[in-house]
C-alpha cells in the first residue's frame, strides 16, 4: 500500500470513560479488505472497521489517527512504534498472541470458500455445510477430509499472512496454495481462471458476489468457524495495558448497545458481532 490516509476522530463527552494518556492514538488498517476498510470513490479511507473505530475512540473520549498499511506490514509496524493499534479484520492466533497482545473481540470470522460457477470446484458436496474446528468429536476432522479430498489437486489463492493462509498450509496439505499480497489480487486470478477458488473471510466474498462476480461466481465448501477462524479483535502491543483497558471497555460498550450490531448490518447485511 504506497498511500496513507488519515481520518481525525474527534472525542465525545463519554464521561464514564477517561482518556488514554497519549495524545493521539495511531491506528492501522489495510484499506484494501472491502467492506471491512477500503478506499472509497473519494479517495477516503471507508467501511465496517473505519466507523467501529471511529464509534470505538468517540466512546471512550480519544482521537485517532486511522492510516493504511500493507498487511503483511502491520505487526512489525505495531512492535517499532509506528502504530499503537491494528485495526484490520485480524483473527486472535496462538501464533499472534507469542508476539503482540489483543483487545476483546468485536467480530465474528467466519471462512468459506469463492469459485467460478463453471469451473471444477461448483458443485461441492460440503457447500452449505457449518464445521465447527473447535467442536468436540471427531466431526470436524471428517469433514475436513471431505474437504481435503475435494480440493486435493485444486490451486487455491489466498492472502498472505492471514488465517486463511495458514489453515490451508497445515490442514490441507493436498492443495497447492498461492498466496497474494491483497484479496483483490487472489480474486482477479479466480476470475481469469488461473486459481480454482479463493478462501477469505465469507463477509469479505459475499460483498465480492455482490459488487460484480455473482454472474460467474459463488459461494462454495463449508463455512468454517472456530479456532483458527476465532474472533477479530484490535492487535496492540503486550505492554500496553492501560490502552487495552481502555479499548475493551469501548467495545464492550458498543456491543451491548447495539453499535456493534448495527454497523455490521449495516456493512454485511448479517450480525457477525461477537457473542458476550
Amino acid at each position: 500500500m504506497k498511500f496513507a490516509i488519515a481520518t481525525l476522530i474527534a472525542a465525545a463527552a463519554f464521561s464514564s470513560f477517561s482518556t488514554y494518556a497519549q495524545d493521539t492514538i495511531q491506528i492501522a488498517t489495510e484499506g484494501a479488505y472491502k467492506p471491512w476498510s477500503f478506499v472509497n470513490d473519494s479517495g477516503k479511507l471507508d467501511g465496517f472497521e473505519i466507523d467501529l473505530t471511529n464509534a470505538l475512540c468517540a466512546r471512550i473520549k480519544a482521537d485517532c489517527k486511522i492510516s493504511a498499511q500493507n498487511w503483511d506490514g502491520m505487526i512489525p509496524a505495531l512492535k517499532s512504534g509506528k502504530f499503537d493499534a491494528i485495526v484490520a479484520a485480524m483473527t486472535i492466533t496462538p501464533k499472534r498472541q507469542e508476539v503482540i497482545g489483543f483487545s476483546e473481540a468485536y467480530a465474528a470470522s467466519p471462512n468459506t470458500f469463492m469459485v467460478l460457477k463453471d469451473g471444477p470446484l461448483a458443485d461441492m458436496k460440503s457447500t452449505g455445510k457449518t464445521v465447527n474446528l473447535s467442536g468436540a468429536g471427531n466431526t470436524a476432522d471428517a469433514e475436513l477430509a471431505v474437504l481435503g479430498r475435494e480440493l486435493k489437486g485444486k490451486t487455491v489463492g489466498v492472502q498472505v499472512s492471514t488465517t486463511a493462509a495458514s489453515f490451508l498450509h497445515d490442514k490441507l496439505k493436498g492443495v497447492e496454495v498461492r498466496e497474494y499480497k491483497t484479496f483483490d489480487e487472489s480474486e482477479l486470478d479466480l476470475l481469469a481462471g488461473r486459481v480454482d477458488a479463493v478462501m477469505a473471510n465469507i463477509t469479505v466474498l459475499s460483498d465480492a458476489l455482490k459488487r460484480k462476480d455473482a454472474s460467474i461466481a459463488r459461494l462454495a465448501g463449508p463455512t468454517l468457524v472456530g479456532s483458527p477462524f476465532n474472533s477479530v479483535a484490535i492487535g496492540l502491543r503486550k505492554e500496553d495495558a492501560a490502552l487495552k483497558s481502555q479499548l475493551d471497555a469501548g467495545i464492550k460498550s458498543l456491543r451491548d448497545d447495539g453499535t456493534i450490531k448495527k454497523l455490521s448490518e449495516k456493512w454485511f447485511g448479517v450480525d457477525i458481532s461477537p457473542r458476550s
